[in-house]
């Protein structure tokens, strides 16, 4: 074996959380050595927010992230907020805009980004290694060993940031996890995130929906989100189901409001207005017609009446009808996995770890970032918001050997 090359630290994982970490800890003088396996670096920011990255949100706060420890998110994103990164993305000269719900995006390309963290890792002076997995890590007399193609790599100090097995398909694994317990740390059972839910046999009814849209108020437990819903072939999609996704628990009801915009007694309010009307005619006024459809026809089998003009219909069933449909339960069989989820939730464990440095606390030297900690956001860019967060907090803290 050759003789190991020394850095002041290495990091695993050139993605969002990594590249920013390098380029922090390389501005201030360290030296840096980056590892991924893929060709090229940033390979889930390419695909994010339709290729276009929804780099960040305005609405950054600690409330809008699961973990077991509510409280670890605080301190790297009140040092590192949303401006400080949107302060980079104009110094590099990128235009961007405000979609929706604070959410920011590149006018142009998500490579935008990509090349703006490439060359803040090559103005700080980092090595890069890309393309080649690594085959070994040790930790002996105080140095990190890390080997790549049968070449040894040291540093007193090792970051994981190779997120975690969300989109397989771009070669993300749980390789973070299985170092993190090989140097001891407690590892949150990793599950989908952002993830479309599924639908079993009994709301087979819905399946005829695929491609459908609404907006509506989705809710599970004291959890609730108000976005457009998409039906697809398999189940629930689109924004609001994807937050509700990160919430919900196997086996689980969830709620979904299907008028959110109407007033208490809206149907009885029709029905005062338009005796002659139908219910299904009603909903059509305030839902896409197929959705309106489907639902008249689901509550009908359970109360015929509903089928009949509204006048002829007692007060009694359409406070029944709009009770239901603003409180309309779904229990999902499952979700579509980390195949199709945006980010894992679960990871290693926050109380394995400094919310101040993201080193661990029984392990000098052991850093862990990004979305391979237990520290998941809300749809929107908020996880990209916590990846440059914990990497710029770990980039300052790493030191000089």
């Amino acid at each position: 074996m050759n003789a190991p090359d020394a850095f002041d630290a290495i990091v695993l994982g050139a993605g969002a959380a990594g590249m920013m970490c390098a380029a922090t800890a390389g501005a201030r003088g360290l030296r840096v050595l980056l590892i991924d396996h893929a060709p090229e670096p940033g390979r889930k920011i390419l695909i994010s927010g339709g290729g276009r990255c929804n780099f960040t949100n305005l609405h950054t706060a600690p409330d809008r992230y699961l973990s077991a420890n509510a409280h670890f998110a605080k301190s790297a994103l009140r040092r590192y907020t949303p401006h400080d990164f949107l302060a980079l993305v104009e110094r590099y000269g990128i235009a961007w805009h405000e979609k929706t719900l604070g959410q920011l995006f590149c006018d142009g390309s998500a490579r935008q980004i990509v090349a703006m963290l490439s060359e803040e890792c090559t103005a700080a002076s980092v090595t890069m290694l890309l393309g080649s997995p690594v085959s070994a890590i040790d930790h002996a007399d105080g140095l990190y060993r890390v080997t790549v193609d049968g070449r040894t790599w040291s540093a007193p100090s090792m970051v994981l940031a190779t997120g975690g097995p969300s989109i397989p398909k771009l070669g993300a694994t749980g390789f973070a996890y299985d170092v993190a317990r090989q140097f001891g740390l407690s590892v949150v059972q990793p599950r989908p995130a952002l993830v479309p839910l599924t639908l079993g046999a009994e709301d087979a009814l819905f399946q005829s929906l695929s491609g459908v849209s609404a907006q509506v108020e989705v809710s599970c437990n004291k959890t609730s989100f108000r976005e457009a819903a998409l039906f697809t072939h398999r189940g629930l999609s689109g924004p609001a189901m994807l937050q509700i996704s990160s919430y919900w628990q196997h086996r689980t009801a969830i709620a979904v409001n299907f008028l959110p915009d109407v007033e208490a007694e809206w149907l009885l309010n029709q029905k005062r207005l338009q005796p002659r009307t139908t219910l299904r005619r009603a909903l059509t006024s305030a839902l896409p017609v197929r959705l309106a459809e489907v639902l008249t026809d689901r509550m009908a089998e359970e109360a015929r009446s509903l089928g009949a003009e509204l006048g002829n219909v007692s007060d009694k069933s359409l406070r029944a009808a709009q009770a239901h449909l603003t409180a309309w339960t779904f229990t999902p069989n499952g979700t579509e996995g980390f195949a199709k989820a945006e980010v894992t939730a679960g990871g290693v464990a926050t109380r394995d770890l400094s919310s101040q440095t993201m080193m661990a606390t029984r392990v000098p030297g052991l850093y862990v970032i990004g979305e391979a900690v237990d520290v998941t956001g809300w749809l929107g860019g908020y996880n990209f918001q916590w990846a440059w967060a914990s990497g710029w907090a770990a980039g300052q803290a790493l030191t000089k050997a």
